[in-house]
């Protein structure tokens, strides 16, 4: 199993196996992932956090990939960074989906909505903020959106 701290070279080692147009630009990941570790550290990834960080990192980084400068590529032209970061938004999802977590799937999908539209409306300022909830969303899993009922319930 893949230690948490290493969803972006997972994610590299990858995207560099799969032989596709992209493999020839991915780079070594020069930061740490800190949106995947966040939302693997809660009772929501519990069951497996190494897939959680992957999921996260690799829609965080397709959303680099639209939007700012990707942490996994580089030398790339803008077509391919939009088709990159489209497979990637592809890539965590189905992931997700394939972990049954509906919940968090709808989480990232609001998320990749909600930036493409603060992008449109050139009003980016409040994204990085967007994302740290969501990946403490997901952390939190599913329990944390339920009511607090009385003892007498």
């Amino acid at each position: 199993m893949t230690p948490v701290g290493e969803a972006l070279q997972t994610l590299a080692a990858r995207l560099r196996e799969e032989d596709t147009p992209i493999s020839p630009h991915v780079i070594d990941p020069p930061v740490a992932p800190v949106l995947g570790k966040l939302a693997a550290a809660g009772p929501g990834a519990a069951a497996a956090p190494a897939e959680y960080a992957f999921v996260v990192e690799a829609v965080y980084e397709g959303y680099l990939l639209h939007y700012a400068e990707p942490r996994l590529l580089a030398g790339h032209d803008a077509d391919l960074a939009l088709l990159a970061g489209d497979y990637l938004y592809a890539l965590g999802l189905a992931r997700l989906a394939a972990l049954d977590d509906a919940r968090a799937v709808g989480i990232l999908s609001d998320l990749i909505s909600r930036c493409a539209q603060l992008h449109a409306e050139r009003d980016p300022d409040s994204i990085p903020g967007l994302w740290e909830a969501a990946a403490l969303a997901i952390a939190a899993g599913p329990a944390a959106s339920r009511p607090a009922r009385s003892p007498r319930q």
